[in-house]
């Protein structure tokens, strides 16, 4: 359908599905533009008419039989490396992993290391780096824990708002030593609302509300959850609740202004969660965040800003409600404090798009554990302990970047200057795409990154571990060369990678005259490589959806004659198969199966293990009805030596979106 507008420009108002269709026609792929996938949920000209469109029915019309469109995913951070997507909501949005580590897990280049069930606590970590050496961003935001990586996945989200979620490497400066994950909130339509109640074994209940509003460049997105169990073995029992909500606002005068905000309460019996000597331990967080992004175009120029602050209350407990301790003993209780402000401009002109910026981030810490002794205690607020110790530092990063296409040639390079209470750093990264031919391309990247030890790396200190005020940045440099192939509704992908790591934070065990204890230490240069492999293909009847991965990695490291706690402890193999089948008459079905093989080390055992997952749903008009089970072969498998997970998982739903 077209029409014409008084100009006597001939408008195209939406697409043909029918094989005639004017672009069909041409036989041919057509490249319309560059659409920004990933910044922001609306971002055109209020003023236009056609200005209001369902993002995500975008994205899911994007591929159609009358017209292929190709698009470039655009970084949201300083990397010049394209991000990788792990995850769509349009092909996996009914999958049975409905919590967003269930989803991560399945990817070949992600281990996901839970300590309990429904997303609890986990460690996430990026092709063979450690949980610390990951950074967490959230609408390109970064929010990673200055305390420790434990937290820097708890984000006040669910994975009904998560529209996709990518990996991005080739991060320079201080932060992603092995890379980044970025989840992206969109809302499902510009305007809905949509409520799920859901309940099943061990307790289990779970229940979500969540919109959007769009009015005249206007999208405000809110969205607030309660999940909670009895737990599925004693003292892994949690109450958790959400509160998020994003509003973006655009104008042709203005330029694009992308706020959120967010709140997250958890207290979960962690019970071994990180001793198996104590099974009485329980964790109390809380989690507020807020940031505030502007972009706006001035011809060539392009103009960025933004300012972000995360604070996160944390009290552990080795004795839950001090059931059984010694005398005098007290919870650990931790605030860290995260800010950070960003700047950038961006020009574009004949040899390319030349970009500069810079960025500062605020670490703190109060502790009664951690960090440097306080002349004065404070007083913990709501609770009868004092704060003992503080530590806080300050980080700069500079950084200047070019992209350049030459024909089938995409080139980009970026120098990044940081500097830190350790000194200053230089790093870089290049990356390289060439276009093959129609559907095909290949890539390739280095980069030269880093990351500083976290307060717990530094000082924490127990009846376990000993913490060391003396550590060092990590330094890393990784390279990664990979091909991609997509033709009509396949597409598959090919990637090797090689990571050489140096003055590596692990824990070693050293002799004391306690005993045996945890030491953080950095005596480790670690050497990894690894290949992943993916091809999926998207029906249109029966099957809709099919996805097939594999990913291999080996690590080793310069320190052999030491016992590591977490150098050599990665997932060696992970293959997986997500299948999506349409039974007919509103009845769909999804099933994940996944074989997981860690790595065995002399003080550790781990068995290779399968997971099956299936999700049974029906729909009609406004409501919809599922059922589901995870871990359906109730297969008794460890993320930590001596954890037990979850068993066979059953749960019921119901969703009403309006």
């Amino acid at each position: 359908m077209k029409k014409r507008s008084k100009s006597g420009v001939r408008c195209f108002t939406r697409w043909s599905r029918k094989g005639y269709g004017a672009f069909a026609s041409l036989g041919k792929v057509v490249k319309i533009g560059v659409l920004s996938l990933s910044m922001s949920i609306i971002t055109l000209n209020a003023k236009s008419a056609s200005a209001q469109p369902d993002t995500v029915r975008l994205l899911r019309e994007m591929e159609i039989e009358a017209l292929q469109v190709t698009a470039e995913r655009l970084n949201p951070t300083r990397g010049v490396v394209t991000p990788t997507a792990v995850y769509s909501r349009d092909t996996l949005g009914i999958a049975p992993q409905q919590t967003i580590e269930g989803v991560l897990r399945l990817n070949p280049a992600i281990d996901v290391r839970e300590r309990g069930g429904k997303g609890v606590q986990a460690d996430i970590s990026l092709r063979g780096g450690t949980y610390d050496q990951t950074m967490v961003l959230l609408n390109g935001i970064d929010f990673t824990d200055a305390r420790t990586g434990h937290q820097s996945h708890s984000l006040p989200v669910d994975i009904d708002i998560i529209g996709s979620i990518d990996i991005i490497e080739g991060l320079t400066g201080i932060g992603a030593y092995a890379g980044a994950v970025n989840m992206v909130t969109t809302p499902l339509r510009p305007n809905y609302m949509r409520t799920e109640i859901s309940g099943g074994a061990y307790g289990y209940l779970y229940s979500n509300i969540s919109g959007a509003i769009t009015r005249n460049g206007l999208s405000v997105l809110a969205a607030g959850s309660v999940r909670r169990s009895d737990g599925y073995i004693e003292n892994t029992d949690f109450n958790n609740s959400n509160l998020f909500t994003r509003i973006t606002y655009t104008s042709s005068s203005a330029g694009l202004f992308d706020m959120q905000a967010g709140y997250q309460r958890r207290d979960f019996g962690s019970n071994g969660f990180y001793s198996l000597s104590f099974p009485d331990q329980f964790e109390h967080t809380e989690t507020a965040l807020a940031s505030v992004k502007w972009n706006r175009s001035f011809g060539r120029f392009t103009l960025n800003a933004n300012a972000s602050y995360r604070k996160n209350n944390d009290r552990y407990e080795l004795y839950r409600g001090g059931k059984g301790a010694p005398e005098g003993w007290t919870p650990n209780y931790h605030t860290t404090d995260n800010a950070g402000a960003s700047i950038s401009a961006a020009f574009r002109w004949a040899a390319g798009e030349t970009s500069a910026g810079a960025d500062y981030r605020y670490h703190h810490i109060y502790s009664n554990v951690l960090g440097d002794l306080l002349t004065h205690p404070i007083r913990v607020p709501g609770a009868d302990a004092f704060y003992t110790h503080e530590k806080g530092r300050n980080i700069f990063n500079g950084w200047l970047s070019h992209r350049v296409r030459l024909g089938g040639t995409s080139l980009a390079g970026s120098a990044n200057l940081a500097g830190s209470p350790y000194g200053t750093f230089p790093s870089w990264s290049l990356s390289v795409t060439q276009q093959i031919m129609e559907g095909w391309s290949a890539d390739a990247n280095a980069t030269r990154s880093m990351r500083l030890p976290t307060f717990t790396d530094l000082y924490y200190t127990n009846a376990t571990h000993i913490g060391n005020p003396d550590l060092k940045p990590e330094h890393a440099m990784t390279y990664r060369v990979g091909t991609r192939y997509h033709a009509g509704r396949f597409q598959a992908a090919l990637s090797g990678y090689y990571r050489h790591g140096r003055d590596i934070i692990d824990y070693v065990q050293t002799e004391t005259p306690e005993g045996m204890k945890w030491k953080s230490t950095q005596l480790t240069e670690l050497d990894t490589y690894g290949i992943e492999m993916q091809a999926s293909y998207r029906g249109r009847r029966i099957l809709r959806h099919i996805t097939v991965s594999y990913g291999w990695m080996s690590s080793s490291k310069a320190a052999a004659d030491h016992i590591t706690k977490y150098a050599l402890d990665y997932m060696k193999h992970k293959a997986a198969v997500q299948c999506g089948i349409d039974i007919g008459k509103g009845f769909a079905a999804e099933v994940t199966a996944s074989w997981y093989c860690r790595n065995n080390t002399p003080d550790t055992a781990y068995a290779p293990y399968w997971l099956l997952d299936a999700r049974l749903s029906w729909s009609r008009g406004v409501f919809s009805v599922y059922a589901e089970a995870t871990n359906l072969l109730d297969t008794k498998y460890y993320d930590f030596v001596g954890l037990i997970q979850p068993p066979r998982w059953i749960t019921a739903g119901v969703v009403l979106t309006i």
